[in-house]
């Protein structure tokens, strides 16, 4: 029988498609020994006691292959605390599918709800991974512009987004990397563009907990699906990484109306297939058991954050304060550099601290040329050399 052909038009995709600057500054860390407050991951664990369930699991036998949609006790875990903080009552059964991390996630729900051609509205600047997939799915982006110094979407650009051949809008909030917190009444908007044009939204919300007080007096962080008319059309992903610091478990979810869900279960199937067995018993407990533990780490996350962002300007970087998330981000145009990549490459040696260009988060690439991210998940003492390194270098080109 005659081998099946690969599509040139996939493959030829897949290729062009960059490695992730996250793995090019991680690795520049690791080979100049610099401190890296680039890429977001904790310097400290989750709660113990998660850690302690999965060692339980794993001595009791759940190691071989979990069903593809999720073991039910965090099927129905996920399902309680999505109704818990939100209102929201999925069905464990139905409405919710558990993912190697919110990641897999994306890819599924894009891969089961995108055809080719199919143009989709997505907030720039963006988590790398969704252009990504966008690209291996063959649709055409449609970026609305988060701009510097603000990062609030444009209510104009979002309605001029969406057209005919809009498929879907995908959402990030709290927003990787700008640290916006979308309101309320910016939701709104979106949510009637969706209805108006029968669209359906997706939105990554895995630093749903990790909003701080500045956003939480504007009621923090508002859930896409809680608006009305919004829970039908609307896929909501997350994941235990961020808001518990087990960024290593891959353990995600996505929950939403059935059909939507069955989606991304389509797509998984042929992806991963099923999830880290001992681990999802072990998130169910997370998610019950030690529910009060993202409020503490979004507390200490906000005085990390203030004490990067006052660092940051000591040395000449001043940076927005973010809003939730693990980031904060600087313009160096003032500095004399042509874009952020280059100052990010030299930092090492100038410094002694890696950061990450957000340019390549953009498809307008002048408005994120000059800007530079950090991460303040890190330990307080990590953050302090890094800054005092900072002041003492001579960053300018």
């Amino acid at each position: 029988m005659p081998a099946t052909p690969v599509r040139p038009a996939l493959s030829a995709r897949v290729a062009q498609i960059p490695p992730t600057v996250f793995s090019e500054m991680s690795a520049l860390a690791v080979r100049t020994g610099a401190l890296n407050l680039g890429q977001g991951f904790p310097d400290v664990d989750g709660p113990a006691s998660v850690v302690a369930a999965a060692e339980q699991a794993m001595r009791e036998g759940a190691n071989q292959y979990a069903p593809g949609i999720g073991v039910p006790a965090l099927r129905a875990a996920i399902a309680r605390h999505q109704e818990r903080h939100y209102g929201l009552t999925p069905d464990p059964d139905s409405e919710v599918v558990v993912t190697t991390g919110c990641t897999e996630a994306i890819a599924g729900a894009l891969l089961g709800l995108v055809d080719p051609g199919d143009e989709v509205v997505v907030l720039e600047p963006y988590y790398d991974s969704y252009t990504a997939m966008l690209d291996m799915c063959g649709a055409r982006r449609r970026p609305v512009t988060l701009r510097a110094p603000a990062f609030r979407p444009d209510p104009d650009d979002l309605r001029a987004a969406i057209t005919p051949a809009t498929k879907l809008v995908l959402l990030n909030t709290p927003h990787n990397p700008t640290g916006t917190v979308l309101t309320r009444e910016e939701l709104q908007l979106v949510a009637d563009l969706a209805i108006e044009n029968d669209v359906v939204v997706v939105t990554d919300e895995v630093y749903e907990h990790l909003v701080f007080d500045d956003a939480r007096s504007a009621e923090g962080h508002v859930p896409i699906a809680t608006l009305p008319g919004m829970w039908e059309r609307t896929l909501t992903l997350s994941s235990v990484g961020k808001s518990w610091s087990f960024t290593g478990w891959k353990v995600g979810w996505a929950t939403g109306p059935a059909h939507l869900v069955q989606a991304v279960l389509a797509a998984k199937q042929w992806l991963t297939f099923t999830s880290g067995a001992p681990l999802q018993p072990a998130v169910a407990h997370a998610l019950d058991h030690e529910a009060a533990w993202p409020a503490a780490l979004a507390k200490d996350l906000q005085a990390r954050r203030d004490l990067l962002c006052a660092g940051l300007a000591e040395a000449g970087l001043p940076a927005r304060r973010p809003e939730g998330t693990y980031f904060a981000t600087t313009d160096i145009s003032h500095l004399g550099w042509e874009d952020g990549r280059a100052f990010c490459l030299a930092l090492p040696e100038r410094a002694g601290v890696v950061a990450i260009p957000t340019q390549g988060f953009y498809d307008d690439a002048d408005a994120g040329r000059q800007l530079v991210r950090w991460a303040f998940c890190k330990e307080p003492g990590v953050i302090g050399e890094g800054v005092r390194r900072l002041a003492a270098a001579d960053l300018a080109r």
